[in-house]
């Protein structure tokens, strides 16, 4: 069986929770691409799912992840509601503080990977510790509209597209090729907004 023959089986057995997943959230980023607050309903909706199904599919830091995503959704929706009022600009940050971010998150990835490893029975426990720290580090960027978010979400979801096929959630893998795309797509949304500011 092809590769693509085994991921449209994969599609076509998709349970209806993964379908409502997925769909809200590329919505999510498809609307945070442009800037509009009412993605962080849809990131709410999309993580709450996704919180059930990381857990039954034995990615148990994923699923912690997916329950940090739903906290950040309202965070982000609090932190844009009181931007908006504020007329506030997208930022973007120096050399130091992406080398931190990098840094801390890598090592807390390091950390957790190796407790799960060690200690649980998590089939892919760095790849999961991986994309768990620095989609939270990433999150955190998007609720502050940093620009560089994009550019670790490029990163975090072609590993993703990995980790999930690996679990058997074709669906959710084919999501995060698509999210690799959208990605792209909002990161040069928001560098020309960027420069429309500094102009």
């Amino acid at each position: 069986m092809s590769f693509i023959t085994a991921v449209w089986e994969g599609i076509k057995a998709t349970s209806i929770i993964e379908w409502l997943a997925v769909v809200s959230s590329i919505i999510y980023v498809i609307l945070a691409a442009k800037r509009l607050i009412i993605c962080w309903l849809f990131a709410f909706i999309g993580s709450a799912l996704f919180v059930y199904l990381c857990y039954i599919g034995d990615l148990y830091i994923e699923s912690i992840l997916q329950l940090f995503y739903v906290a950040m959704a309202v965070l982000g929706w609090l932190s844009w509601k009181k931007s908006a009022s504020e007329n506030s600009n997208i930022k973007k940050w120096g050399m130091k503080n992406h080398f931190l971010n990098i840094l801390i998150s890598g090592l807390v990835a390091i950390i957790l990977g190796f407790i799960f490893d060690n200690y649980t029975k998590h089939p892919y426990p760095y790849v999961d510790a991986f994309t768990t720290c620095y989609s939270l580090a990433a999150t955190f960027m998007v609720t502050r509209k940093i620009l560089g978010n994009w550019i670790y979400w490029i990163v975090v979801d072609l590993v993703s597209i990995y980790l999930y096929a690996q679990r058997d959630y074709n669906l959710t893998a084919v999501q995060y090729g698509l999210f690799t795309i959208l990605a792209v797509f909002g990161f040069f949304a928001w560098r020309n907004e960027y420069k429309k500011q500094i102009a």
